[in-house]
C-alpha cells in the first residue's frame, strides 16, 4: 500500500507519534521520545553506462554506486546514502546539508534518494544489563571460556532475525 507523505505523517499523528524537522530531516518520535522514522533527502546524479548505470551524490563526497538496471541502481543508491551517513554519524562527524537539486548542473539525470538512516545506524555503545541464570550454567559457560555478554547479544539478533 502506497501511501503519501501527508497520509503517513496524518496516521502516525493518530497512532501517538508527532513530526519533528531537524536540519531538512524528518523524524516521526513517538511522544515518548522514541525515534521511528529518520529519512533524509538528498540529490542525485545518474548516468548510463554502457554496461549499466551509476549514481553519485554531489553533496556526499565518495559515495556512489551502480547497478546493471534502473532497479538495481535506485536500491544500491538508497544502501550506500544511508551507509554514507551512518558511518557519517557513528564517528560523530556533521551530515552535509543537502543541495537544491537546481543548484546541480550535470550531463546526468537528476534526482533524489531518500532513506531512514536508523535503517543503516545502529548505537552500537555498550549498556550494562543486569540478568539472572542458574549457578550451574553460569558455571559451564565460565568453564567453556564462554563470553555471557557476546552469548547473549548473538541469541538477540537470532531472536529477532536482526542479523
Amino acid at each position: 500500500m502506497d501511501m503519501s507523505d501527508k497520509e503517513l505523517l496524518k496516521l502516525s499523528k493518530k497512532e501517538g507519534w508527532e513530526e519533528v524537522r531537524i536540519e531538512g530531516s524528518h523524524h516521526i518520535m513517538r511522544k515518548d521520545g522514541k525515534e521511528l522514522a529518520m529519512t533524509k533527502v538528498y540529490p542525485a546524479i545518474v548516468r548510463k553506462e554502457d554496461d549499466g548505470y551509476w549514481i553519485e551524490f554531489p553533496d556526499l563526497p565518495g559515495c556512489y554506486t551502480d547497478g546493471d538496471s534502473l532497479e538495481e541502481i535506485m536500491e544500491n543508491a538508497e544502501e550506500a546514502l544511508g551507509a554514507y551517513l551512518a558511518v557519517k554519524m557513528e564517528y560523530g562527524e556533521d551530515i552535509p546539508k543537502a543541495s537544491d537539486i537546481n543548484d546541480i548542473s550535470s550531463e546526468g539525470i537528476k534526482t533524489y534518494i531518500s532513506v531512514d538512516v536508523n535503517k543503516y545506524h545502529k548505537d552500537t555503545k555498550a549498556v550494562k544489563k543486569m540478568l539472572s541464570i542458574p549457578s550451574w550454567l553460569a558455571k559451564e559457560a565460565e568453564d567453556r571460556h564462554y563470553s555471557l555478554s557476546k552469548v547473549l547479544q548473538e541469541a538477540l539478533i537470532e531472536k529477532m532475525d536482526l542479523a
